[in-house]
């Protein structure tokens, strides 16, 4: 019995194929990823947060503020994940009109936890942001009204 090998796409190849797509996708090790779409509670806590970062962030000029946008955080085998929410500093901010996915990790990442996460998959992705360069993670924990703030080793 022979076995057959999945071929493992670039985020090239992935946004070629999944950009245009309904639904939410992530790019782990090359293998694409379905996500449910978020429940009621988890986008309403995602759209405040967003809300409120983006208030502050264009109230100091700091940045910018996406949300669900894929950042490539890892090349060979790729890596493409989409926080709920996100910041990129005004130094990296790509220029108006680019497309595709951020080369690189933001600034800070935002995770909304749903009630299928696994403790072990949330944190897979906060690792996988802080060794690409991320200063900062959140996890929001809706049901518990906390937040757990990871650092990146270098900041303070």
């Amino acid at each position: 019995m022979t076995t057959q090998k999945t071929k493992l796409l670039t985020a090239e190849e992935f946004f070629q194929l999944y950009s245009s797509k309904e639904g939410h996708f992530e790019l782990v090790k090359g293998e694409v990823v379905e996500m449910p779409p978020p429940g009621w509670n988890h986008g309403g806590v995602a759209s405040n947060i967003s809300s409120e970062l983006r208030f502050f962030v264009r109230r100091h000029d700091l940045g910018r503020v996406v949300v669900e946008t894929g950042f490539r955080l890892m090349s060979q085998p790729d890596n493409v994940r989409g926080p709920d929410a996100a910041f990129v500093v005004t130094e990296r901010v790509p220029e108006p009109g680019f497309s595709g996915y951020f080369q690189g990790p933001p600034d800070l990442a935002v995770e909304v936890v749903s009630p299928n996460d696994t403790a072990s998959a949330l944190d897979e992705q906060v690792q996988e942001y802080l060794r690409s360069g991320a200063q900062r993670v959140w996890v929001v924990y809706p049901a518990t009204r906390t937040v757990v703030v990871y650092r990146s080793d270098s900041t303070a």
